[in-house]
C-alpha cells in the first residue's frame, strides 16, 4: 500500500444525472470536465498538481496542497457560477447541468488499485448529505458549495483571498463513526436564500438589509460510497474502474 499524501479534495457531482439517456449523460460529461478544467485552470492549477477521477456522474480531483486553497475557494464561488452559466445558456432546459460540488482536504492514499482514505470517504459523505441536496434544489442557481470543517477552519474563517466567512453557515452530518461538520455557502435565491428552513440574521454590511440563514441539519443516515448505494462496511474507492451505476 502507497504512503497516504496530504492533498486538497475536489469533488463536482452532476444533479439528476440518471434521469438523462446516453446521448445526453455523454454529453453532461463533457460538459463536466470543461467546467472542472475552466475551474482549476482559474485557479491556477497546472496539469502536474492534480489528478482526476472520473466516476460517470461526478468527477474527482486531488489537488497538490502547494495549490493556495482560498483560491480554489474565491474561484468555485465565482467563475464556477460563470462557466456552467456560459454552458446553460445555450442548452435547453431539460440538457442543463447543476452542480453540488465539495471542497476538502487531508490524506489519501494513491496507488495502482485506486485512491483509498479516510479523508476521502468523508469527503464523498458530504457529496451526498442532504443540506447540499437540498441547497441545489432550492436555489435557482446552478452549483451549490460545501466545504469541510478543516477547509473552513484553517482558510475560509479568517476571510482569506477575498473568501467571506459570514456566507457559510455549519451543517452537521451524522455519520456511523459519529457526528460530524461541514460548510455550506448560502445558495442565494431571489427571495432570501433558502426557501424552507430558514431564519433571519444580520447582514455582513449594516447598511444593506438583513438575509436569511438556514438552521443547522442533522442527517441521520448510512454512509453512501461513489460507486453506488449503500455501504455498510469499510470503504475503498477504486477510482481506476468503469463507470459507476447511477445513484440517483
Amino acid at each position: 500500500m502507497s504512503i497516504p499524501l496530504n492533498r486538497t479534495i475536489l469533488l463536482c457531482d452532476i444533479e439528476h444525472f440518471g434521469t438523462r439517456d446516453d446521448v445526453e449523460q455523454a454529453f453532461l460529461r463533457r460538459m463536466l470536465y470543461d467546467v472542472a478544467d475552466g475551474t482549476l485552470a482559474a485557479a491556477d492549477v497546472d496539469e502536474t498538481s492534480r489528478l482526476r477521477a472520473d466516476r460517470g456522474d461526478s468527477v474527482v480531483e486531488l489537488i497538490d496542497p502547494n495549490v493556495p486553497v482560498s483560491g480554489l475557494v474565491k474561484v468555485l464561488l465565482t467563475e464556477t457560477p460563470l462557466l456552467l452559466h456560459a454552458k446553460n445558456r445555450l442548452m435547453a432546459d431539460s440538457a442543463q447541468m447543476r452542480l453540488r460540488i465539495v471542497l476538502a482536504a487531508g490524506y489519501v492514499a494513491v496507488d495502482e488499485k485506486g485512491w483509498i482514505g479516510a479523508d476521502l470517504n468523508h469527503a464523498f459523505r458530504l457529496l451526498d448529505a442532504e443540506p447540499l441536496r437540498k441547497a441545489l434544489r432550492t436555489t435557482t442557481g446552478n452549483s451549490v458549495l460545501c466545504v469541510s470543517d478543516t477547509v473552513y477552519q484553517g482558510v475560509v474563517r479568517h476571510g482569506h483571498h477575498g473568501v467571506r466567512p459570514e456566507e457559510f453557515h455549519k451543517v452537521a452530518v451524522q455519520t456511523k463513526e459519529g457526528p460530524s461538520s461541514a460548510w455550506l455557502h448560502r445558495a442565494a435565491t431571489p427571495e432570501q436564500g433558502f426557501r424552507e428552513d430558514s431564519r433571519p440574521t444580520p447582514s455582513a454590511d449594516p447598511s444593506g438589509p438583513g438575509e436569511a440563514s438556514p438552521a443547522g441539519t442533522r442527517i441521520m443516515g448510512s454512509q453512501y460510497g461513489v460507486t453506488g448505494g449503500e455501504v455498510h462496511g469499510d470503504l475503498n474507492f477504486d477510482l481506476r474502474g468503469t463507470e459507476r451505476g447511477d445513484r440517483k
